[in-house]
Formats: C-alpha cells, sequence, structure tokens
C-alpha cells in the first residue's frame, strides 16, 4: 500500500506565491520521477513540471521561469514552488509518483487526491 498527501493549495491574488507539497508513505522500495500535473474546469489534465530520480527537471513552457519543482529524497516528497502565479494557473494540482513497492519491486504510477489552486485577478 502506498499514499500520497498533498497540501499546500490555496486562494492567492496574482502575482503571488504558493508552495505545494506532495508525501508518499507506506511499502516503498524506491521512487523514480515525480510530477505535478494540473486540471482546469473543462480541460483536459496536463503536465506542469516533472523531476527525474536524478534531478533532471522538466518544465510545460507556461510555467518555465516562475515555477520549481525540486524533490526531497529522504523524505519521499516532491515540491512545487510555484511564483508570480496568474488567473490562469487557476486549477486542481496532482502529483504523480513512479513507485517500486515491497514486496514485488513493480512500479506504478500513484496519483495524489489532487489540491485547489485559485488565483484572484
Amino acid at each position: 500500500q502506498v499514499q500520497l498527501v498533498e497540501s499546500g493549495g490555496g486562494l492567492v491574488q496574482a502575482g503571488g506565491s504558493l508552495r505545494l507539497s506532495c508525501a508518499a508513505s507506506g511499502s516503498i522500495f524506491s521512487i523514480n520521477a515525480m510530477g505535478w500535473y494540473r486540471q482546469a474546469p473543462g480541460k483536459q489534465r496536463e503536465l506542469v513540471a516533472g523531476i527525474t530520480s536524478g534531478g533532471i527537471t522538466n518544465y510545460a513552457d507556461s510555467v518555465k521561469g516562475r515555477f520549481t519543482i525540486s524533490r526531497d529524497n529522504a523524505k519521499n516528497t516532491v515540491y512545487l514552488q510555484m511564483n508570480s502565479l496568474k488567473p490562469e494557473d487557476t486549477a486542481v494540482y496532482y502529483c504523480n509518483v513512479a513507485i517500486a513497492t515491497i514486496p514485488s519491486w513493480d512500479e506504478y504510477d500513484y496519483w495524489g487526491q489532487g489540491t485547489q489552486v485559485t488565483v484572484s485577478s
């Protein structure tokens, strides 16, 4: 069993900042890639940022220069620092983590429960 717990969403004015966290726990053997997705009303879920186990990052063009993804491997946690927020960043944000579990060592993608980010103009 693996659980992902997200925190850090909320309401912020345009230009403000928020930091999202996603902590994994349970029968974890290893964690590979970690990432953040978002889904706005009426739109498809899209990748916001990802980070490999080696620390290589990638970002959606719409957030480059404003968002920073990072991870703390000792805490099995991924973060998303969001600066210069815009109203179009409003969405439910989901973490996605590739985890190999004990005892099978099979790797699966796990999703967090989602956290609402609302940016007012």
